[in-house]
């Protein structure tokens, strides 16, 4: 990838994976906390394959075959050098329905070692593709995951791997129920981004940026402002949003891009008038939230992160990184722009869904929808049946905190490198605390469970795996540990994931 600039993305004023030898020992130990043998002498199986055989099985496989490695992406008339899946961006669909066998043998012709993580599904530990449950995988050399899913829903992979999560290395996975109704006439899959790679400073060169700005603030040329007041505009157009309780993110990128495509060059979707369509919103970003709006028409949430809620009229969606909306739409007559606006930044992605004839507004066209009744998720509920049991017999606590003047962010004041994980021990039910003692919001995710948000009033809210904490504030989600290993939890923002926001969930005996 040719040199580039920092004055070329500028981060806003505000706003490594560590070894992963911690939870080498503790993966170990979770295997071992299952006695070897049970009370009438015959083998104990391992409680991971024992959480796979429980999970449904319909005997049918579906594989795939990824290479990872650098590619020549054309964005719309402009061309980036950067990773990507067989070529393309984003990555190739990976579809299959509940309880099949997924086998995705990943070729890794990277220059440095990389892994896949299905990232929300509740996949067996050794699968999941983030050290050290799962290995990874080795310059040159291949590796096959294998795994099913238990629940339906809207997915995405992509690798668990220092600063690749702001490349093109990501692809949707799409988990069917074939025994649910189809309320659609259409499927139309959304893949939001923010984009450097190739056009603007290598996500290596912004993260050094930014762990270097308090000695180097004032004396860089592109450097943001690092005046003490929270939200001030600065580093180029980002500034506040009241949605995320501060500041939008910690760096302005060149472009914002829907399903790998520039605003000027923007896919199309085809439809036909009166059609309903199944959006499945999907932000693989690395620092930026999206409000999302289709022109000219009002949205139905059915799902976040891939569970049912009662449906939910609005205007537009804010989606953090890492979270997925299916959203219903019904198409009318004519062309409309999808603008997924970059939450407190200066900068739009779109897409078009054409109907019948006419033409696009401009690039740079905002619909009124982007101010209108925006779906979060303390106005969401889970259906019935996707609703956690409420007992719980176990308190967990995750603070969260950093400062953007030493890029030091932190879960319960450690960096990853010095974690001391959470434990749990398999059907526990728990409940688990995010307390944001930031001026930064942070999108908590967690691998290998979903979880139910309980809102502020005690009501049962969304089933999520990944979810918004806003800048001092506090969110309790409910979890059942159901599915035994090492699991990673940690803010899935890229560079405060790298800069050291991440920790474990432990099982054990």
């Amino acid at each position: 990838m040719s040199p580039h600039t920092l004055a070329d993305a500028t981060m806003t004023r505000r706003g490594f994976l560590a070894a992963s030898i911690i939870g080498g020992a503790a993966l170990a130990a979770c295997r071992r906390s299952t006695p070897a043998t049970t009370p009438n002498g015959t083998p104990d199986p391992d409680p991971i394959a024992a959480a796979e055989a429980a999970r449904p099985h319909t005997g049918k496989t579906v594989s795939a075959r990824l290479t990872a490695g650098s590619a020549d992406i054309d964005l719309g008339g402009l061309t980036a050098r950067t990773f990507a899946y067989n070529g393309q961006l984003p990555g190739p669909l990976i579809r299959a329905n509940v309880g099949d066998e997924l086998v995705v043998t990943v070729a890794n012709q990277l220059d440095h070692a990389s892994s896949v993580h299905w990232h929300g599904i509740a996949l067996r530990n050794d699968m999941d593709g983030a050290a050290p449950a799962s290995p990874n995988i080795d310059v040159g050399s291949n590796f096959t995951y294998r795994f099913s899913s238990p629940y339906p829903g809207t997915y995405w992979a992509h690798p668990h791997t220092g600063l690749d999560t702001d490349y093109g290395l990501y692809l949707p996975v799409i988990i069917d129920d074939p025994s649910e109704a189809a309320r659609y006439d259409a499927e139309w899959i959304v893949m939001l981004d923010d984009w450097t790679s190739g056009v603007g400073p290598s996500p290596d060169e912004i993260f050094k940026g930014l762990r270097s700005m308090s000695t180097a603030a004032h004396s860089t040329p592109g450097m943001p402002d690092m005046g003490s007041t929270p939200g001030t505009p600065g580093g180029g157009g980002a500034g506040a949003s009241d949605l995320l309780g501060g500041d939008g993110g910690d760096v302005s990128y060149p472009y914002y891009i829907i399903n790998g495509r520039i605003p000027t060059a923007a896919t199309t979707f085809t439809a036909k008038p009166g059609q309903r369509i199944r959006i499945r919103i999907i932000n693989a970003g690395a620092d930026t939230a999206f409000r999302v709006a289709l022109a000219g028409h009002r949205m139905t949430v059915t799902h976040t992160d891939g569970f049912p809620i009662e449906p939910t009229d609005v205007d537009a969606v804010l989606v953090g990184m890492g979270e997925r909306y299916d959203v219903i739409v019904t198409a009318g007559d004519g062309v409309f722009p999808l603008v997924a606006s970059a939450e407190g930044k200066n900068g739009v992605a779109r897409a078009l869904l054409s109907t019948g004839s006419g033409s696009a507004p401009v690039a740079a066209f905002r619909p009124s929808a982007l101010s209108g009744r925006v779906g979060t998720v303390d106005i969401f509920t889970a259906t019935p049946e996707a609703q956690l049991p409420t007992i719980s017999d176990l308190a967990l606590q995750a603070r969260l905190s950093g400062t953007m003047a030493q890029y030091d962010w932190m879960i319960n004041g450690r960096p990853y490198a010095q974690t001391v994980p959470l434990t749990i021990h398999q059907g526990q039910h728990a409940t688990l605390t995010f307390t944001n003692q930031s001026m930064m919001w942070h999108p908590m995710h967690l691998h290998g469970h979903t979880y139910q948000v309980i809102k502020s009033d005690g009501t049962p809210g969304p089933r999520k795996d990944t979810v918004i904490v806003k800048p001092m504030q506090t969110v309790t989600v409910r979890l059942v540990a159901d599915n035994p290993g090492v699991w990673m939890l940690h803010c899935h923002n890229g560079y405060h994931m790298d800069a050291g926001m991440m920790t474990s969930l432990n099982y054990t005996g």
